[in-house]
């Protein structure tokens, strides 16, 4: 019998590379598709060898409509984009371009080789700061920063191919992913990454505010596992919202990592609680997640030198990387 085929664009990114992983275990012949910006190399090397993976290394915003990358290809899984909120303050035309219009180029190229399904990596960031908790897929959409703009408007690119195309197509809001392999870059990010290498420094722990702020994190391979059956399933034109439904406080991170702590200034935008309503994934998909927020913890610091060649963050790098937030905000930074 004739393997499917899956792109996976980003796939030798943090979420794309478990991806990966999950669709070859559902026997997959699996087409990886990143141009190494964000993802590493190292992430997909143990599958490299694997007559059913081809890595192609190309800028999604330079995908033609005809590119025999999607060829063949029953399933898209679209993770190639530009992450980090800050960031995005200060670049938001590299925001727009990569998520909005590589978005498009895959969605073009995946039309013109009649792909059965696409499923689209959103975020929750388009909930806005003061999201209704736990949030559902009908809470209000409110795009603060750029970062949030581009992915919300990939997403309505998506559905918008779907209406006038015939595209199948879900998309699943991604709440907080965490977990080994996680994107390691120059840029102010996630709260994990900044605290591993923290971690690894011993150097202590930047928490903002005061700690109590709570994270719906989810560990990346039940994070995976939610978009191969997003995928797989019959239903078509859906939104899910993906969370544990179970936050956790910064403290409660800090505590199980162990170390030291100095406080940072709260930011304006950032929300006091991410929380996720998964009933409808859980009621559409079965998905559920199997990975406990204490085992995800002990996994990565069990391969916490993946972290060594990540930015340390101090008190006065973070205030530079996060001056123009709080500018465009209406405060001083």
């Amino acid at each position: 019998m004739t393997s499917r085929i899956a792109v996976v664009t980003g796939g030798a990114g943090f979420i794309g590379s478990h991806a990966v992983d999950c669709l070859l275990n559902n026997g997959f012949d699996v087409r990886i598709v990143d141009n190494l910006s964000g993802g590493r190399l190292e992430n997909v090397q143990h599958v490299l060898d694997d007559r059913a993976v081809n890595l192609f290394e190309v800028d999604v915003c330079t995908i033609s409509n005809d590119s025999p990358i999607f060829m063949g290809a029953d399933l898209v899984l679209h993770f190639a984009g530009v992450g980090d909120i800050v960031p995005s303050v200060q670049n938001p035309l590299d925001y727009m371009r990569t998520n909005v219009l590589g978005t498009v180029r895959v969605l073009e190229a995946a039309r013109y080789s009649s792909v059965r399904r696409v499923v689209y990596a959103a975020s929750s960031s388009c909930y806005g700061a003061n999201p209704p908790t736990p949030t559902n897929e009908l809470a209000p959409i409110d795009l603060m920063y750029p970062y949030a703009l581009s992915k919300y408007q990939g997403e309505q690119a998506a559905f918008h191919w779907s209406r006038v195309y015939g595209l199948s197509v879900n998309s699943i809001r991604i709440f907080n992913a965490y977990g080994t392999r996680s994107r390691t870059s120059g840029a102010y990010g996630a709260v994990m990454g900044v605290f591993l290498k923290q971690k690894l420094e011993g150097a202590p722990f930047t928490v903002v505010g005061s700690g109590q702020q709570l994270r719906d994190f989810v560990y990346v391979t039940d994070v995976a596992e939610a978009f191969v059956s997003a995928g797989l399933s019959p239903m078509s034109g859906c939104v899910w919202n993906l969370g544990s439904g179970h936050p956790q406080s910064i403290n409660r991170l800090v505590q199980l990592l162990g170390g030291d702590v100095v406080h940072l200034p709260k930011r304006p935008g950032e929300p006091e609680s991410t929380w996720a309503d998964p009933g409808r994934i859980r009621a559409d998909l079965g998905w559920s997640p199997r990975v406990s927020f204490e085992e995800g913890v002990d996994r990565i610091l069990g391969n916490i030198e993946y972290w060594s060649d990540a930015p340390l963050w101090d008190e006065q790098s973070i205030a530079e990387a996060t001056r123009s937030w709080f500018r465009s905000l209406g405060q001083e930074g």
